[in-house]
């Protein structure tokens, strides 16, 4: 009767683990499976820096709050073998997982992309700024590589400004060829690998169909960016490019200095501001009212608009142009004309000057 009542009770143990087994193997995949829905749609951002150990990573999840015990979490990456497959990137982790799920998902994630904007008439060290700020790069390391002529080289600048004058090869630099635009970029990308895209991008404006026109114009590709920088530093309003573009071409042509003020901005240290006399007598290459010509090389980096106006300028006979005081230009042929429209835009500026003057003065 003992045994009897033994081999039941062995077998009821059986039926038991039977269906228990399943039940807790499924909670086990359960546990170390990452679901690929969650109750919640919170997410933490994590940034994990290239070369970051598994301390660090640790105290920046802490830090998130994802979390809560330290050693726990370096128990799972361990145990997993995983603490060494842990990327680098920008991720979007979701708030519910447990220590081997987040473990899992810090080695899966995809590196989500950052969208940059780097405005047009940026200069090399403003988009050094804004990379650093939005990517973590080494925004020093990008500016040196803007100017080393080894990186120059492979990136094919000094090829593209071959049919430029000698001075241009001793100023040469990226400046100029990093195309601003809205890109997405991954968080903490290499220096050198951004600076090769801007490049590219820029390079791709200029087509077969480009190229034709750029024999037409007699102009090297670093000349025409070089134009397109001061394009870029004049105007407001879109329509006027090419406008601006047919002055500076016809004062060329005419062998006429290019008087181009950014030109002077481009080399004073506290710029931008109002222009001096003594500011024209600067005795610098890029100084376009004590040269002829075009400056050594661009003076920043122009947008797609800009560059375009400079491969295809208005045709005109336009010698002058002068500010009329809102974001538009008046274009002249003679010095007459354009003395006339200074002397307007002189009044306007006075004018705007005395009211604010007595607006400050009755605060």
């Amino acid at each position: 009767m003992k045994k009897e009542r033994n081999h039941r009770n062995r077998l009821w143990y059986i039926i038991v683990l039977a269906l228990l087994l399943p039940l807790a193997v499924v909670r086990l995949v359960d546990y170390f499976h990452i679901p690929s829905r969650l109750k919640t749609t919170s997410i933490k951002i994590v940034k994990i820096p290239k070369g970051a150990n598994i301390e660090s990573i640790a105290d920046t999840l802490l830090s998130k709050d994802l979390i809560r015990q330290k050693k726990t979490f370096l128990f799972w990456a361990k145990t997993l073998k995983l603490d060494r497959s842990l990327k680098a990137g920008y991720f979007e982790v979701p708030l519910g997982l447990n220590y081997p799920q987040l473990v899992k998902f810090l080695t899966t994630a995809r590196n989500k992309e950052i969208k940059v904007t780097l405005h047009e008439g940026w200069q090399i060290p403003q988009i050094a700024a804004e990379l650093h700020r939005q990517l973590n790069i080494d925004q020093q390391k990008f500016i040196t590589l803007g100017h080393d002529r080894q990186i120059l080289s492979k990136l094919g600048i000094d090829t593209l400004s071959a049919k430029s004058s000698l001075i241009s090869q001793e100023y040469l630099s990226a400046e100029g060829y990093l195309l601003p635009d809205t890109y997405y970029f991954f968080w903490n990308m290499d220096e050198i690998d951004l600076m090769r895209f801007l490049v590219r991008q820029c390079t791709q404006i200029f087509t077969d169909s480009v190229e034709i026109q750029l024999h037409r114009l007699n102009f090297s590709r670093h000349q025409i960016l070089t134009l397109a920088s001061i394009i870029e530093g004049e105007a407001v309003v879109d329509d006027e490019r090419a406008v601006i573009a047919s002055v500076y071409y016809n004062r060329l042509r005419h062998k006429i200095k290019l008087q181009a003020d950014p030109t002077i901005q481009y080399i004073l240290q506290d710029a931008p501001r109002r222009l001096l006399l003594k500011d024209l007598a600067i005795d610098s290459p890029y100084n376009t009212y004590k040269y002829y010509g075009l400056p050594p090389g661009p003076i920043n980096n122009p947008g797609r608009k800009s560059i375009m106006a400079a491969i295809y300028p208005r045709q005109t006979d336009y010698l002058y142009f002068v500010a009329r005081g809102d974001g538009r230009h008046a274009f002249t042929r003679t010095a007459s004309e354009h003395a006339a429209e200074k002397l307007k835009f002189d009044r306007i500026r006075q004018e705007v000057y005395q009211r604010n003057r007595t607006l400050k003065l009755s605060r």
